[in-house]
């Protein structure tokens, strides 16, 4: 970009990098290299960062243009449930629901607007259609919008819980119970600000569990979320010492995920079960487990029993 500034009168009598700065919309510092590189000077004398903006001057921009980053597409993501209103989608491991600051992988939406679905615009720039998320470590079901509304309606059904959301978790250890519920407010970590533990300061979380079968070292359990909090079902069963098997971030024994060949926690969203929008029809979406958790399950099933 080649582009030429004179001195706003506003701005006459500051640092020349403060008054970059303010011109651009960028840092000082980010004005400074612009400085030091060349990339800014002006025209007819000397610059530097610590000398100041005069009236009449002109400043001569030479910014090299960077490559736009161009988000991955996730061609393994299956569109499982789609019409009109809706699209369900089961989303693989190391995918994003949506784009974030320092986030550089495929995300559902980006790779939704790709193959040309339309998506309604309903919701937060960047996060349009979307009423509810997984984590990038999550695979499965997940939801998405494209009119206006679903939005509204899937939004309000999310918000009051009339959404049936069932998840399988491999957990470690023998659950003592064949069936429970974890009634345990979530707040953030002290010690992170990515980590989430059961804290009487947090929001209000209830998880249900069903154990499906018992492998001595772990259990597989069918898991229905009343609330939607981060990391829920994570943070849950960490809290009674049965964390994730896989799950690094919340105690799980990383020698048995490494035996396992597992490098993320052993979680899938299975079904979704909900009111349709338009139709008001009952409907339901199933999933299968993706190859690594299927192979993690095999393998430690394999394991003697203790």
């Amino acid at each position: 970009m080649s582009k030429i500034l004179p001195a706003p009168d506003a701005l006459v009598g500051k640092r020349i990098d403060v008054a970059l700065s303010k011109m651009l919309g960028i840092s000082r510092a980010k004005a400074g290299e612009l400085i030091d590189s060349g990339q800014a000077s002006l025209l007819d004398r000397e610059i530097s960062k610590s000398k100041t903006l005069r009236s009449g001057d002109l400043v001569d921009l030479n910014i090299e243009r960077q490559p736009e980053h161009k988000e991955p597409i996730a061609n393994d993501m299956a569109v499982v449930y789609e019409d009109d209103d809706i699209v369900v989608v089961d989303k693989p491991v190391g995918v994003a629901a949506h784009a974030s600051v320092g986030w550089t992988g495929p995300t559902v939406l980006g790779s939704l607007l790709e193959r040309g679905v339309h998506i309604t615009s309903y919701g937060a720039a960047g996060r349009q259609g979307i009423v509810s998320r997984l984590d990038v470590g999550t695979s499965g079901l997940m939801l998405v919008c494209k009119s206006e509304l679903a939005y509204k309606e899937m939004r309000r059904q999310f918000a009051e819980h009339e959404v049936v959301k069932t998840y399988h978790a491999l957990v470690q250890g023998n659950l003592h119970e064949d069936k429970a519920t974890i009634d345990a407010p979530i707040g953030r970590a002290k010690v992170s600000d990515f980590r989430f533990t059961v804290t009487p300061a947090g929001k209000a979380a209830i998880t249900h569990w069903d154990v499906l079968q018992r492998l001595g070292t772990a259990t597989l359990v069918s898991v229905n979320l009343e609330t939607g909090r981060t990391h829920q079902i994570r943070v849950h069963f960490s809290s009674i010492g049965h964390p994730l098997v896989g799950d690094h971030m919340y105690g799980a024994n990383p020698r048995l995920a490494e035996e396992l060949g597992l490098d993320r926690q052993w979680l899938h969203a299975m079904r979704l079960e909900f009111r349709h929008p338009r139709t008001h029809m009952w409907t339901r979406v199933d999933s299968t487990y993706p190859q690594d958790l299927q192979h993690a399950l095999a393998a430690i099933s394999k394991k003697p029993q203790l």
